[in-house]
Protein backbone atom coordinates (compact mmCIF):
# COMPACT_ATOMS: atom_id res chain seq x y z
CA UNK A 1 0.00 0.00 0.00
CA UNK A 2 1.26 3.11 -0.64
CA UNK A 3 1.88 5.78 1.48
CA UNK A 4 -0.09 8.96 2.36
CA UNK A 5 -0.11 12.09 4.26
CA UNK A 6 -2.99 13.13 6.30
CA UNK A 7 -5.87 15.20 4.84
CA UNK A 8 -5.68 18.85 4.88
CA UNK A 9 -2.08 18.58 4.50
CA UNK A 10 0.90 19.23 1.70
CA UNK A 11 3.73 17.85 0.40
CA UNK A 12 5.64 20.55 -1.80
CA UNK A 13 8.03 19.74 -4.65
CA UNK A 14 11.31 21.94 -5.46
CA UNK A 15 9.30 23.96 -7.72
CA UNK A 16 6.20 24.94 -5.24
CA UNK A 17 9.48 25.42 -2.72
CA UNK A 18 10.74 28.09 -5.07
CA UNK A 19 7.61 29.83 -5.06
CA UNK A 20 6.76 29.87 -1.12
CA UNK A 21 10.16 30.86 -0.64
CA UNK A 22 9.31 33.88 -2.72
CA UNK A 23 6.15 34.23 -1.44
CA UNK A 24 8.22 34.24 2.15
CA UNK A 25 10.71 36.11 0.54
CA UNK A 26 8.92 39.32 -0.34
CA UNK A 27 6.87 39.41 2.89
CA UNK A 28 9.93 39.40 4.79
CA UNK A 29 11.48 42.41 2.58
CA UNK A 30 8.68 44.58 3.09
CA UNK A 31 8.50 43.61 6.84
CA UNK A 32 12.12 44.36 7.36
CA UNK A 33 11.67 47.59 5.04
CA UNK A 34 8.92 48.85 7.80
CA UNK A 35 11.56 47.96 10.83
CA UNK A 36 10.02 44.74 12.22
CA UNK A 37 12.23 42.13 13.94
CA UNK A 38 12.23 38.65 12.94
CA UNK A 39 11.24 35.84 15.99
CA UNK A 40 10.34 32.20 16.09
CA UNK A 41 8.29 30.53 18.88
CA UNK A 42 7.67 26.50 19.49
CA UNK A 43 4.96 24.24 17.49
CA UNK A 44 3.22 23.36 20.66
CA UNK A 45 2.23 25.91 23.75
CA UNK A 46 0.94 24.78 26.79
CA UNK A 47 -2.92 24.02 26.73
CA UNK A 48 -3.55 26.39 29.07
CA UNK A 49 -1.61 29.01 26.98
CA UNK A 50 -3.55 28.43 23.89
CA UNK A 51 -7.64 27.03 25.42
CA UNK A 52 -10.14 29.78 25.84
CA UNK A 53 -7.91 32.42 23.39
CA UNK A 54 -10.05 32.30 20.05
CA UNK A 55 -13.33 31.38 21.60
CA UNK A 56 -15.27 28.04 22.08
CA UNK A 57 -15.55 26.88 17.88
CA UNK A 58 -11.80 27.97 18.05
CA UNK A 59 -11.12 25.88 21.18
CA UNK A 60 -12.85 22.47 19.28
CA UNK A 61 -10.36 23.32 16.67
CA UNK A 62 -6.88 23.03 18.30
CA UNK A 63 -4.87 20.26 17.73
CA UNK A 64 -3.97 18.54 21.33
CA UNK A 65 -0.80 16.37 22.12
CA UNK A 66 -0.64 13.73 24.56
CA UNK A 67 1.26 13.37 27.38
CA UNK A 68 4.42 11.41 26.81
CA UNK A 69 5.04 7.93 28.74
CA UNK A 70 1.77 6.59 30.52
CA UNK A 71 -0.43 9.42 29.43
CA UNK A 72 -3.76 6.85 31.04
CA UNK A 73 -1.79 7.79 34.67
CA UNK A 74 -4.22 9.42 36.96
CA UNK A 75 -7.75 9.02 34.60
CA UNK A 76 -10.55 7.00 36.05
CA UNK A 77 -12.75 4.15 34.53
CA UNK A 78 -15.33 6.86 35.50
CA UNK A 79 -13.66 9.61 33.70
CA UNK A 80 -13.42 7.65 30.57
CA UNK A 81 -17.24 7.01 30.84
CA UNK A 82 -18.15 10.29 31.62
CA UNK A 83 -17.29 11.32 27.77
CA UNK A 84 -16.67 14.87 28.72
CA UNK A 85 -14.09 15.45 25.72
CA UNK A 86 -13.02 18.48 27.21
CA UNK A 87 -11.95 16.63 30.59
CA UNK A 88 -10.45 13.91 29.25
CA UNK A 89 -8.11 16.25 27.06
CA UNK A 90 -7.32 18.77 30.06
CA UNK A 91 -5.90 15.53 32.12
CA UNK A 92 -4.10 13.39 29.13
CA UNK A 93 -3.21 16.41 27.20
CA UNK A 94 -0.71 19.16 28.65
CA UNK A 95 0.22 20.89 25.51
CA UNK A 96 -1.25 21.74 22.14
CA UNK A 97 0.21 22.73 18.29
CA UNK A 98 -0.27 26.33 18.11
CA UNK A 99 -3.60 27.75 16.68
CA UNK A 100 -1.95 31.14 14.95
CA UNK A 101 0.89 32.81 15.72
CA UNK A 102 -0.48 35.99 17.87
CA UNK A 103 -1.15 33.77 21.21
CA UNK A 104 2.22 32.53 21.43
CA UNK A 105 3.58 36.32 20.50
CA UNK A 106 1.79 37.27 23.01
CA UNK A 107 3.20 34.76 25.59
CA UNK A 108 6.77 35.58 24.41
CA UNK A 109 5.80 39.58 24.79
CA UNK A 110 4.97 38.63 28.82
CA UNK A 111 7.64 35.99 29.36
CA UNK A 112 11.10 38.33 28.06
CA UNK A 113 9.35 41.50 28.96
CA UNK A 114 12.61 42.47 30.21
CA UNK A 115 14.37 41.88 27.60
CA UNK A 116 12.04 44.38 24.96
CA UNK A 117 12.06 47.76 23.87
CA UNK A 118 8.47 49.03 23.17
CA UNK A 119 7.12 49.55 21.07
CA UNK A 120 8.36 45.95 19.38
CA UNK A 121 7.69 45.49 16.26
CA UNK A 122 8.35 42.00 15.59
CA UNK A 123 7.54 39.71 12.55
CA UNK A 124 7.27 35.31 12.56
CA UNK A 125 6.84 33.22 9.88
CA UNK A 126 5.91 29.91 11.02
CA UNK A 127 3.28 26.82 10.04
CA UNK A 128 0.18 27.04 12.20
CA UNK A 129 -2.17 23.74 12.46
CA UNK A 130 -6.56 23.93 13.28
CA UNK A 131 -8.12 20.39 13.35
CA UNK A 132 -10.55 21.76 10.55
CA UNK A 133 -12.54 20.34 7.97
CA UNK A 134 -9.82 20.30 5.02
CA UNK A 135 -11.64 21.62 1.92
CA UNK A 136 -10.46 24.31 -1.24
CA UNK A 137 -8.51 26.99 0.19
CA UNK A 138 -8.62 25.49 4.35
CA UNK A 139 -5.63 23.28 5.00
CA UNK A 140 -5.13 21.90 8.24
CA UNK A 141 -1.65 22.41 8.70
CA UNK A 142 -0.52 26.30 6.73
CA UNK A 143 1.94 29.14 7.15
CA UNK A 144 1.13 32.24 8.71
CA UNK A 145 3.02 35.27 7.92
CA UNK A 146 2.65 37.83 10.94
CA UNK A 147 3.78 41.51 11.88
CA UNK A 148 2.86 42.86 14.85
CA UNK A 149 3.29 45.88 17.46
CA UNK A 150 2.98 45.60 20.92
CA UNK A 151 3.25 49.04 23.31
CA UNK A 152 1.78 51.35 21.19
CA UNK A 153 -2.12 53.34 20.57
CA UNK A 154 -1.16 54.95 17.86
CA UNK A 155 -3.37 54.20 14.70
CA UNK A 156 -0.30 55.05 12.96
CA UNK A 157 0.59 51.41 13.25
CA UNK A 158 -2.93 50.18 11.71
CA UNK A 159 -2.00 52.94 8.74
CA UNK A 160 1.55 51.17 8.31
CA UNK A 161 0.16 47.68 8.36
CA UNK A 162 -1.96 48.77 5.42
CA UNK A 163 0.75 50.10 3.90
CA UNK A 164 2.47 46.75 4.43
CA UNK A 165 -0.30 44.85 2.91
CA UNK A 166 -0.90 47.35 0.02
CA UNK A 167 3.19 47.03 -0.90
CA UNK A 168 3.59 43.14 -0.81
CA UNK A 169 0.12 42.61 -3.07
CA UNK A 170 1.52 45.55 -5.45
CA UNK A 171 4.67 43.16 -5.05
CA UNK A 172 3.03 40.10 -6.80
CA UNK A 173 1.24 42.11 -9.11
CA UNK A 174 -2.34 41.11 -7.25
CA UNK A 175 -5.14 43.07 -7.13
CA UNK A 176 -7.20 43.48 -3.82
CA UNK A 177 -9.59 44.91 -1.20
CA UNK A 178 -8.86 45.79 1.95
CA UNK A 179 -11.59 45.62 4.19
CA UNK A 180 -11.75 47.83 7.40
CA UNK A 181 -14.18 47.68 10.08
CA UNK A 182 -13.73 48.56 14.21
CA UNK A 183 -15.24 46.43 17.11
CA UNK A 184 -16.17 49.56 18.45
CA UNK A 185 -18.36 49.94 16.10
CA UNK A 186 -20.04 46.64 16.22
CA UNK A 187 -20.01 46.88 20.23
CA UNK A 188 -22.15 50.08 19.51
CA UNK A 189 -24.33 48.44 17.03
CA UNK A 190 -25.04 46.00 19.94
CA UNK A 191 -25.54 48.62 22.83
CA UNK A 192 -28.42 50.79 20.66
CA UNK A 193 -30.21 47.70 19.60
CA UNK A 194 -30.10 46.72 23.26
CA UNK A 195 -28.05 43.37 22.80
CA UNK A 196 -25.26 44.48 24.51
CA UNK A 197 -24.23 41.05 25.71
CA UNK A 198 -24.49 39.57 22.48
CA UNK A 199 -21.70 41.21 20.70
CA UNK A 200 -19.80 38.13 20.06
CA UNK A 201 -23.20 36.54 19.06
CA UNK A 202 -23.64 39.52 16.62
CA UNK A 203 -19.83 39.38 15.39
CA UNK A 204 -20.21 35.56 14.50
CA UNK A 205 -23.17 35.90 12.85
CA UNK A 206 -22.37 38.69 11.01
CA UNK A 207 -18.98 37.28 9.72
CA UNK A 208 -21.02 34.56 7.94
CA UNK A 209 -22.57 36.54 5.77
CA UNK A 210 -21.06 36.13 2.72
CA UNK A 211 -21.03 31.90 3.30
CA UNK A 212 -24.78 31.96 3.88
CA UNK A 213 -26.46 34.69 3.06
CA UNK A 214 -29.03 36.90 4.86
CA UNK A 215 -31.73 34.84 5.76
CA UNK A 216 -29.67 32.05 7.50
CA UNK A 217 -27.96 35.00 9.42
CA UNK A 218 -31.17 36.44 10.42
CA UNK A 219 -31.93 32.92 12.15
CA UNK A 220 -28.70 32.45 13.62
CA UNK A 221 -29.57 35.87 15.14
CA UNK A 222 -32.87 34.68 16.03
CA UNK A 223 -31.46 31.62 17.49
CA UNK A 224 -28.63 33.43 19.61
CA UNK A 225 -31.90 35.35 21.19
CA UNK A 226 -32.04 38.99 19.46
CA UNK A 227 -35.71 39.71 18.89
CA UNK A 228 -36.91 40.57 15.79
CA UNK A 229 -36.99 43.99 16.72
CA UNK A 230 -33.49 44.10 17.54
CA UNK A 231 -32.49 41.91 14.11
CA UNK A 232 -34.79 44.55 11.96
CA UNK A 233 -32.95 47.23 13.48
CA UNK A 234 -29.81 45.46 12.39
CA UNK A 235 -30.51 45.29 8.67
CA UNK A 236 -29.40 48.40 7.48
CA UNK A 237 -26.15 47.98 8.87
CA UNK A 238 -25.39 44.92 7.47
CA UNK A 239 -26.76 46.02 4.23
CA UNK A 240 -24.74 49.71 4.61
CA UNK A 241 -23.44 50.63 1.10
CA UNK A 242 -22.55 53.80 -0.84
CA UNK A 243 -18.31 55.14 -0.64
CA UNK A 244 -16.47 55.05 3.04
CA UNK A 245 -17.55 58.62 3.85
CA UNK A 246 -21.12 58.13 2.75
CA UNK A 247 -21.04 54.57 5.02
CA UNK A 248 -19.18 56.90 7.72
CA UNK A 249 -21.99 59.53 7.77
CA UNK A 250 -24.92 57.07 8.15
CA UNK A 251 -23.47 54.97 10.83
CA UNK A 252 -22.43 58.79 12.78
CA UNK A 253 -26.59 59.08 12.39
CA UNK A 254 -27.41 55.88 13.13
CA UNK A 255 -24.85 55.50 16.28
CA UNK A 256 -25.51 59.01 17.25
CA UNK A 257 -26.22 57.32 21.00
CA UNK A 258 -23.28 55.57 21.44
CA UNK A 259 -20.18 56.58 23.15
CA UNK A 260 -18.43 53.37 22.08
CA UNK A 261 -19.94 53.60 18.36
CA UNK A 262 -18.48 56.94 17.72
CA UNK A 263 -14.87 55.92 19.31
CA UNK A 264 -15.05 53.05 16.44
CA UNK A 265 -16.10 55.47 13.87
CA UNK A 266 -13.40 58.16 14.63
CA UNK A 267 -10.95 55.38 14.42
CA UNK A 268 -11.79 54.38 11.11
CA UNK A 269 -12.41 57.73 9.77
CA UNK A 270 -8.67 58.40 10.63
CA UNK A 271 -6.94 55.32 9.29
CA UNK A 272 -8.75 55.93 5.84
CA UNK A 273 -8.05 59.50 5.82
CA UNK A 274 -3.89 58.87 6.00
CA UNK A 275 -4.28 55.72 2.94
CA UNK A 276 -5.42 58.10 0.21
CA UNK A 277 -2.55 56.66 -1.67
CA UNK A 278 -3.19 52.91 -1.64
CA UNK A 279 -3.14 50.98 -5.03
CA UNK A 280 -5.14 49.04 -3.42
CA UNK A 281 -9.00 49.00 -3.07
CA UNK A 282 -10.17 49.96 0.46
CA UNK A 283 -13.75 49.22 1.78
CA UNK A 284 -15.35 50.09 5.32
CA UNK A 285 -17.32 46.64 5.89
CA UNK A 286 -19.71 46.94 8.81
CA UNK A 287 -20.41 42.99 8.13
CA UNK A 288 -16.86 42.14 8.27
CA UNK A 289 -16.54 41.13 12.38
CA UNK A 290 -13.54 38.66 12.53
CA UNK A 291 -15.04 35.93 15.23
CA UNK A 292 -12.17 35.86 17.25
CA UNK A 293 -12.62 37.16 20.82
CA UNK A 294 -9.45 39.06 21.36
CA UNK A 295 -9.84 42.18 18.77
CA UNK A 296 -11.02 45.17 20.31
CA UNK A 297 -10.44 48.44 18.18
CA UNK A 298 -10.07 48.68 13.81
CA UNK A 299 -9.84 44.95 11.82
CA UNK A 300 -8.95 44.34 8.48
CA UNK A 301 -9.38 41.64 5.80
CA UNK A 302 -8.17 41.26 2.58
CA UNK A 303 -10.12 39.55 -0.60
CA UNK A 304 -8.26 38.98 -3.72
CA UNK A 305 -10.26 40.92 -6.46
CA UNK A 306 -9.78 38.21 -9.71
CA UNK A 307 -9.55 34.85 -7.86
CA UNK A 308 -12.64 33.27 -5.97
CA UNK A 309 -10.77 32.25 -2.40
CA UNK A 310 -10.85 33.24 0.92
CA UNK A 311 -9.72 36.19 2.98
CA UNK A 312 -5.87 35.89 1.80
CA UNK A 313 -4.96 38.23 4.70
CA UNK A 314 -6.49 39.57 8.38
CA UNK A 315 -5.84 40.76 11.76
CA UNK A 316 -6.55 43.86 14.12
CA UNK A 317 -6.22 45.72 17.28
CA UNK A 318 -6.49 43.03 20.58
CA UNK A 319 -5.10 45.80 23.56
CA UNK A 320 -6.11 43.42 26.20
CA UNK A 321 -4.17 40.01 24.28
CA UNK A 322 -1.22 40.42 27.06
CA UNK A 323 -3.39 40.78 30.12
CA UNK A 324 -4.86 36.93 29.66
CA UNK A 325 -0.93 36.46 30.92
CA UNK A 326 -1.11 38.42 33.16
CA UNK A 327 0.13 42.24 31.69
CA UNK A 328 -2.54 44.42 31.27
CA UNK A 329 -2.54 47.24 29.61
CA UNK A 330 -0.25 46.62 26.68
CA UNK A 331 -1.91 47.30 23.62
CA UNK A 332 -1.06 45.75 20.47
CA UNK A 333 -2.30 45.71 16.74
CA UNK A 334 -1.43 42.96 13.67
CA UNK A 335 -1.83 41.42 10.34
CA UNK A 336 -1.21 38.35 9.49
CA UNK A 337 -0.57 37.05 5.56
CA UNK A 338 -2.61 33.52 4.24
CA UNK A 339 0.84 32.46 2.65
CA UNK A 340 -1.10 29.00 1.33
CA UNK A 341 -3.98 30.79 -0.30
CA UNK A 342 -1.71 33.81 -1.65
CA UNK A 343 0.16 30.73 -3.25
CA UNK A 344 -3.04 29.34 -4.85
CA UNK A 345 -3.62 32.98 -5.74
CA UNK A 346 -0.49 33.56 -7.58
CA UNK A 347 -0.79 29.74 -9.13
CA UNK A 348 -4.00 30.68 -10.41
CA UNK A 349 -3.03 34.08 -11.84
CA UNK A 350 0.27 32.93 -13.35
CA UNK A 351 2.73 35.70 -11.53
CA UNK A 352 5.59 34.29 -10.38
CA UNK A 353 8.70 35.57 -11.84
CA UNK A 354 10.36 33.30 -14.73
CA UNK A 355 13.89 33.68 -12.16
CA UNK A 356 11.35 31.64 -9.32
CA UNK A 357 10.18 28.73 -11.94
CA UNK A 358 14.06 28.60 -13.19
CA UNK A 359 15.87 27.21 -10.37
CA UNK A 360 19.15 26.65 -12.31
CA UNK A 361 20.28 29.07 -15.06
CA UNK A 362 23.55 26.73 -16.64
CA UNK A 363 23.85 23.40 -17.24
CA UNK A 364 27.25 21.82 -18.31
CA UNK A 365 27.02 19.13 -20.30
CA UNK A 366 29.41 15.98 -19.48
CA UNK A 367 31.27 14.03 -22.10
CA UNK A 368 33.86 12.94 -19.65
CA UNK A 369 37.01 13.19 -17.65
CA UNK A 370 38.41 15.35 -19.21
CA UNK A 371 36.21 17.80 -20.52
CA UNK A 372 34.41 17.71 -16.78
CA UNK A 373 37.78 19.05 -15.69
CA UNK A 374 38.07 21.90 -17.73
CA UNK A 375 34.51 22.80 -17.06
CA UNK A 376 34.56 23.03 -12.85
CA UNK A 377 36.63 25.78 -12.45
CA UNK A 378 33.87 27.97 -15.86
CA UNK A 379 31.01 26.35 -12.92
CA UNK A 380 32.60 28.04 -9.93
CA UNK A 381 33.53 31.44 -11.29
CA UNK A 382 29.54 31.88 -12.61
CA UNK A 383 28.98 30.58 -9.16
CA UNK A 384 31.47 33.59 -7.56
CA UNK A 385 29.35 35.49 -10.04
CA UNK A 386 25.78 34.35 -8.86
CA UNK A 387 24.18 32.28 -11.41
CA UNK A 388 23.10 29.12 -10.39
CA UNK A 389 24.76 26.00 -12.35
CA UNK A 390 25.09 22.86 -12.26
CA UNK A 391 27.18 19.80 -14.11
CA UNK A 392 25.40 16.64 -14.99
CA UNK A 393 27.34 14.27 -13.05
CA UNK A 394 27.65 11.24 -15.50
CA UNK A 395 29.15 11.00 -18.93
CA UNK A 396 25.82 9.66 -20.36
CA UNK A 397 24.66 10.00 -24.12
CA UNK A 398 23.54 14.24 -25.28
CA UNK A 399 20.01 12.98 -25.57
CA UNK A 400 19.59 12.34 -22.00
CA UNK A 401 21.93 15.27 -20.76
CA UNK A 402 19.60 17.82 -22.59
CA UNK A 403 15.98 15.99 -21.75
CA UNK A 404 17.28 16.34 -17.98
CA UNK A 405 17.55 20.08 -19.11
CA UNK A 406 14.00 20.35 -20.22
CA UNK A 407 12.82 18.48 -17.77
CA UNK A 408 14.41 21.03 -14.94
CA UNK A 409 13.47 24.10 -17.87
CA UNK A 410 17.04 25.00 -17.48
CA UNK A 411 17.46 27.92 -19.76
CA UNK A 412 20.96 27.65 -21.16
CA UNK A 413 22.76 24.53 -21.42
CA UNK A 414 27.16 24.87 -21.57
CA UNK A 415 28.62 22.39 -24.13
CA UNK A 416 32.77 21.59 -23.79
CA UNK A 417 34.02 18.96 -26.59
CA UNK A 418 37.56 19.05 -27.63
CA UNK A 419 37.33 21.76 -29.76
CA UNK A 420 36.30 24.00 -26.77
CA UNK A 421 39.14 22.76 -25.04
CA UNK A 422 41.66 23.67 -27.64
CA UNK A 423 39.70 27.45 -28.10
CA UNK A 424 39.67 27.90 -24.44
CA UNK A 425 36.17 28.56 -25.10
CA UNK A 426 33.01 27.07 -24.40
CA UNK A 427 29.63 26.71 -26.54
CA UNK A 428 26.55 28.65 -25.01
CA UNK A 429 22.71 27.20 -26.20
CA UNK A 430 19.87 29.02 -25.91
CA UNK A 431 17.05 25.89 -25.01
CA UNK A 432 14.22 27.97 -25.82
CA UNK A 433 15.22 29.54 -29.28
CA UNK A 434 18.26 27.28 -29.93
CA UNK A 435 21.26 29.68 -30.55
CA UNK A 436 24.63 28.78 -30.34
CA UNK A 437 27.51 30.81 -29.55
CA UNK A 438 31.34 30.18 -28.49
CA UNK A 439 32.34 32.26 -25.99
CA UNK A 440 34.82 32.23 -23.15
CA UNK A 441 34.18 32.09 -19.42
CA UNK A 442 34.25 35.89 -18.60
CA UNK A 443 32.26 36.19 -22.05
CA UNK A 444 29.78 33.34 -20.93
CA UNK A 445 29.47 34.74 -17.47
CA UNK A 446 28.48 38.67 -18.66
CA UNK A 447 25.87 36.72 -21.21
CA UNK A 448 24.38 35.50 -18.77
CA UNK A 449 24.46 38.01 -16.40
CA UNK A 450 22.98 40.37 -19.02
CA UNK A 451 19.90 38.08 -19.20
Amino acid sequence: MKPSIPKGTRDFSPLEMAKRNYIFDTIKSVYALYGFQQIETPAMENLSSLMGKYGEEGDKLLFKILNSGDFMRGVSDEDIHSKSTNQLAAQLCEKGLRYDLTVPFARFVVQHREELTLPFRRYQIQPVWRADRPQKGRYREFYQCDADVVGSDSLLNEVELMQIVDEVFSRFGVRVCIKINNRKILSGIAEIIGAADKIVNITVAIDKLDKIGLDNVNKELREDGLNDEQIEKLQPIIKLCGTNDEKIAIMRQALSGSETGQKGLDEVAYVLSKLTDLRSQLELDLTLARGLNYYTGCIFEVKALDVEIGSITGGGRYDNLTGIFGMPGISGVGISFGADRIFDVLNQLQLYPQSVVNQTQLLFVNFGEAEANYALPILSQCRRAGIACEIYPDSVKMKKQMQYANQKQVPYVAIVGETEMQQEKVTLKNMTSGEQSVLTADELVAALLAQ
